[in-house]
């Protein structure tokens, strides 16, 4: 190889190569929830991707976590104490967090009750009408009022993204999960007529169905309850919940988070009034 060879394979070498474009650059997001297992991992990679995340939720020692984990990795995030179930509390928050940011492109609610409060892994005829209400008065009310307050913002904009998130049980397919499965076709049914009343406008609405998300707090608790009617393992329980879906293999919150990224991002701008199914077979339609 001659001398002059040599220099331009040297110069190839040490060429800059262009910088990946990340898929939410300069959006706002608002996560509410973000306290929370999935809501974090959420909020993380909306952040990882470049968007600006205002994390929302019920304690604030939770959330100011979240908040240093995505600053400490270079992201942009604040963080407000608001309870989805608030009406008004959602819409003023939603209302401060459209004046700061001038926009709001994406919002997503993943608050909820806790398992123990809806009875999971519970058969049918052993729930309380308490626990089978619980995720209706809950995870329906508050989805509907943060949709809500978020599409009224994004309808006069011309713009934005809705994202519900539901799991497996929208469509039975193991015993145990009634009542969360009960609300999680409620929430689907609402992605379509929403999306309906907003798509024209130029706002998305699109829900996410995943599967069991074995390092969620969700799962991990409703894993213990149903090791201790088994008479198993909670590693055994979750062993059997990681391979009930096609894909032979556990899900986790990177995993929902990483689909929630594409639903919200411009590549998925034909995307509004449909079920996502990202739940490796183990839900199918």
């Amino acid at each position: 190889m001659t001398r002059k060879n040599l220099a331009i394979e040297h110069q190839e070498l040490e060429r800059p190569t262009t910088p990946i474009a990340r898929l939410l650059e300069s959006k706002y997001a608002v996560v509410f929830g973000a306290g929370g297992s999935l809501g974090a991992a959420l909020a993380k990679e909306f952040a990882a991707q470049g968007a600006r995340v205002f994390l929302a939720g019920r304690t604030m020692y939770n959330l100011e976590q979240v908040a240093k984990q995505i600053t400490a990795a270079g992201g942009e995030a604040e963080t407000t104490v608001v309870d989805a179930l608030d009406d008004a509390g959602v819409n003023r928050y939603l209302d401060g967090v459209a004046k700061q940011a001038g926009k709001i492109d994406i919002v997503v609610d993943v608050t909820g009750p806790l398992v123990s409060e809806y009875g999971n892994g519970k058969v049918a005829v052993e729930l309380s009408v308490a626990e089978f209400m619980a995720p209706l008065t809950t995870i329906v009310k508050s989805h509907f009022i943060t949709a809500r307050a978020a599409a009224r913002h994004m309808i006069n904009q011309k713009s934005g993204v809705i994202i519900f998130v539901t799991g497996s049980p929208a469509r039975p397919h193991v015993a145990g999960a009634t009542a969360i499965g009960a609300a999680f076709g409620a929430i689907e049914n609402l992605t379509g007529n929403l999306a309906f009343e907003v798509s024209p406008y130029g706002v998305r609405v699109v829900c996410l169905r995943t599967v069991a998300n074995v390092d969620s707090r969700s799962i991990q608790d409703t894993m213990e309850f149903v090791a201790g009617r088994m008479n198993i393992s909670k590693e055994q329980a979750i062993g059997q919940v990681a391979t009930s879906n096609f894909l032979k293999t556990p899900a986790t919150v990177k995993d929902t988070a990483n689909a929630a990224v594409l639903i919200a991002s411009d590549r998925a701008r034909m995307m509004t009034g449909t079920v996502v199914n990202a739940s490796a077979g183990a839900a199918l339609d």
